[in-house]
């Protein structure tokens, strides 16, 4: 069962990222990344990592995608056509595709993974005291420069969208 469910989300995946990137659409295009992003979590989901599926369905499925809707509706592009891509680009980028999975998928079977020993259980709240600290090796800073950023995309899409000088 769990085989048979593995396939069907991996499926899913496949049909809505090729969706995602071959239709014109531009508000298509972001639902179908959402479809692709929650199926990941599926994945996540299923092989226990709840933790990460939680957050790739907050911080993908909930926030980024959130955020590039209100900027595509700020900017009043919803019906935006984008351009049709030329054959010679299209047959460059499945070339650099296939090199580049070539890489990863080398580097992988490569890769001289070391699993005797590692019996340590890591505790959620280990993961969340390490994100969150401010220490060596603590995340806080990438966080709230994120943060950051994320507002000024907030406000550089609602100058856009104001299109004239504010102070009018």
């Amino acid at each position: 069962m769990e085989t048979i469910l593995f396939y069907i989300l991996s499926a899913l995946i496949l049909i809505f990222a090729i969706a995602s990137v071959s239709s014109r659409k531009i508000l298509r295009a972001v639902i179908y990344l959402l479809f692709v992003l929650v199926a990941i979590s599926g994945i996540y989901f299923m092989i226990d990592y709840s933790l990460l599926a939680a957050i790739q369905l907050a911080v993908y499925g909930g926030g980024v995608i959130v955020l590039i809707i209100f900027s595509v509706l700020l900017v009043h592009h919803v019906e935006l056509e984008l351009e049709v891509t030329a054959l010679r680009k299209k047959i460059m980028a499945g070339i650099i595709s296939a090199v580049g999975l070539g890489i990863t998928l080398w580097a992988i079977y490569t890769f001289p993974f070391q699993t005797a020993g590692t019996d340590k259980t890591i505790e959620v709240a280990d993961i969340g005291r390490k994100l969150l600290g401010y220490g060596e090796g603590g995340f806080i800073l990438p966080f709230e420069v994120m943060s950051v950023l994320l507002l000024a995309v907030m406000v550089g899409a609602i100058v856009i969208a104001k299109g004239k000088k504010l102070n009018e």
